[in-house]
């Protein structure tokens, strides 16, 4: 029998991404799916699933992992002080945005949800409809972290600085409450022990990030298939973080979750996470979420009054627990994304089931107000998400395009600007010949400088811009304003040299300070070259729709994907994947791996937005 309910789960477990796929359910998350799909098989409809000692300890693992792979979603360099200033344009362009940075807000937002989850936690104690006082608080101030991950990369958000704010509020969300219960615990657990004895399991994390901060530098040398060291030694911290935890009197999922963030501090490679997802998410986690349902009998708690009563109750603390953090998120953000942000830090779901699995084995709970805080949860993640996709639409800082500078406006640069224009980019150039000025300033927006010194072009703003083009023939010019501009602080500078003596002498010292030089002659030598080993070439450069590009992949969206099923793959034409410095013949049956660099071919105006939805960071 236990095998027949095993199969059972796992069945479902494979079928529900694939009718969520074939029916276009985009609003829902997986787990919530997995939830409902469990209490349909339990004892709540047709008890076709009982859980089982073995089930119970499969599902006890995959709460584990889920915790650990939460503490691997964090990232710390959110939270590091950027030494690194603003660039001029970001400081120009942020003249008029106030000045709160992801971090500040998320304190600030996070910091309304701790009292109001306490004011409310009072509340219930004192109407006497839950007394755990600080078991409710630190429900109420939970937020499910993989939901809300999940939301922001559908969005493409991570990248953005409201993404940025969301997915920190969420750090929060789960680290305090995570503490919280470690501490309530350690307090009202009756195998509990010394409190101090905690700092164990933080000793212990010190000493294994210390032994192994060097492992993924060296591992990819000495790793092979049949060895998959990186996941071996993911396990192995997950083992010792628990058996460490449970040996001082915390919980288990404290350990996994502290054995997550020192994994996350060692840097492992996007592959490893992938394949420690694939475990997780493939295997263990589904096992938990579905038996999670199976458990949540209906029949028994749809019959108490209080726990009707409960569950509307326990939905509106964990909404307005969060609400505070729309009057913060609308100091930097528009107020109907404001609004989407608070709803979506409402959703909490998986630190609310690890929270519930403590308290029951505590014995702190009875399971009619188990069984309504979960009720309530689900709610959180069917209504949540559907707010926060129903009001966010992009904010104005982000649909700034790129914005590129012409030093000089002659016959090598107007065209080529005016090609940019077309595209994401915000053309200007400059120039100080009248007769030049008078030639092209109807074509391209040109502005007419007396003189070109480095002090008249920072005044006049022409290096605040992403990308700083120095297209004048003076070459001895072009290498002064360029060691300029990036003293400045121009990221980006492309620098024209058609005297080969001037550009042999400072051509090392340009690009050890990241300077991308070019010359003439050269690129015409190169170009003719070409179209004699291969004649096609002419059509592709005389082409005025086409062009060539080549985008590093940032975006998770496109990652793991096979070419022929990239959503785009009709609209270009990928010519090379540039894999760990090697170049990859690619074909259709060819997998794009995060940090690929594609070279492609495809018209100019679809493939500029399929190269910003590739390279953006997410």
């Amino acid at each position: 029998m236990d095998q027949v309910s095993l199969v059972i789960i796992l069945l479902a477990a494979l079928l529900i991404p694939l009718i969520m796929a074939k029916f276009k359910i985009n609003s829902l998350p997986t787990a919530v799916m997995e939830i409902i799909v469990g209490i349909v098989i339990g004892p709540s409809v047709f008890n076709f699933v009982n859980t089982s000692d073995l089930i119970s300890q499969l599902s006890t693992i995959g709460v584990i992992v889920l915790l650990f792979l939460s503490g691997l979603e964090i990232d710390f360099s959110l939270f590091k002080k950027r030494r690194t200033a603003l660039t001029p344009l970001e400081q120009k362009n942020a003249v008029n945005t106030p000045k709160y940075s992801p971090v500040r807000l998320s304190v600030y937002a996070y910091s309304t949800i701790i009292v109001l989850s306490l004011l409310l936690a009072a509340a219930f104690k004192v109407s006497g409809l839950f007394s755990d006082f600080w078991l409710a608080a630190i429900l109420f101030g939970t937020i499910s972290l993989g939901i809300v991950i999940a939301a922001l990369k559908e969005q493409e958000l991570l990248s953005k600085a409201f993404g940025q704010t969301i997915l920190l509020i969420s750090v929060f969300g789960e680290l305090v409450p995570m503490m919280g219960l470690t501490l309530y615990a350690s307090v009202y657990g009756s195998n509990s022990q010394s409190l101090w004895l905690l700092l164990l399991i933080l000793a212990v994390a010190a000493l294994l990030l210390l032994r192994f901060k060097p492992f993924f530098r060296f591992y990819q040398n000495i790793n092979k298939s049949t060895t998959q060291l990186d996941i071996r030694l993911a396990f192995f911290l997950i083992v010792t973080m628990v058996t460490v935890a449970e040996s001082v009197g915390a919980e288990n999922i404290l350990g996994a979750f502290v054995a997550g963030i020192v994994l996350k501090l060692l840097n492992p490679s996007e592959t490893t996470r992938e394949r420690l997802d694939a475990i997780g998410y493939g295997f263990f986690i589904p096992i938990f979420f579905i038996t999670t349902g199976v458990d949540l009998n209906l029949r028994t708690l749809l019959t108490s009054g209080k726990t009707l009563l409960l569950i509307p109750l326990f939905f509106l603390a964990y909404m307005v627990a969060k609400i505070g953090g729309y009057w913060v998120l609308k100091l930097r953000f528009k107020q109907a994304n404001a609004l989407a942000g608070t709803a979506l830090t409402a959703t909490t779901m998986t630190m609310v089931l690890a929270v519930l699995r403590v308290a029951k084995s505590m014995k702190t709970i009875i399971s009619d107000q188990s069984g309504a805080f979960l009720l309530a949860a689900l709610l959180t993640c069917v209504i949540s998400p559907l707010i926060f996709n129903k009001f966010y639409s992009a904010e104005k800082e982000d649909l700034v395009k790129t914005a590129v500078h012409f030093i000089g406006a002659n016959l090598s640069t107007v065209p080529v600007a005016q090609q940019l224009r077309k595209g994401w980019y915000d053309v200007s150039m400059y120039t100080n010949h009248p007769e030049n000025y008078q030639t092209y300033h109807a074509q391209v927006p040109v502005t007419l400088m007396e003189n070109f010194t480095a002090q008249d072009l920072q005044d006049h703003g022409v290096f605040d811009t992403d990308i700083l083009v120095l297209g004048h023939i003076d070459a001895e010019r072009n290498y002064e304003l360029a060691k300029a501009a990036k003293a400045y602080g121009v990221r980006r500078i492309i620098v024209r040299f058609e005297d080969r003596n001037v550009l042999n002498e400072h051509e090392d010292e340009l690009r050890e300070l990241g300077v991308e030089v070019y010359n003439t002659p050269e690129a015409n030598i190169t170009l003719l070259r070409a179209l004699i080993e291969s004649p096609s070439t002419l059509l592709l450069l005389n082409d005025t729709e086409n062009s060539i590009y080549e985008v590093r992949v940032l975006n998770h969206l496109y990652t793991d994907v096979q070419i022929k099923n990239l959503q785009f793959a009709q609209d270009i034409t990928i010519s090379q994947v540039i894999r760990n410095r090697k170049l990859i013949a690619p074909n259709g049956n060819t997998t794009i791996m995060y940090g690929d660099r594609l070279i492609f071919t495809g018209n100019k105006q679809t493939a500029a937005q399929i190269r910003q939805a590739l390279a953006t960071a997410n």
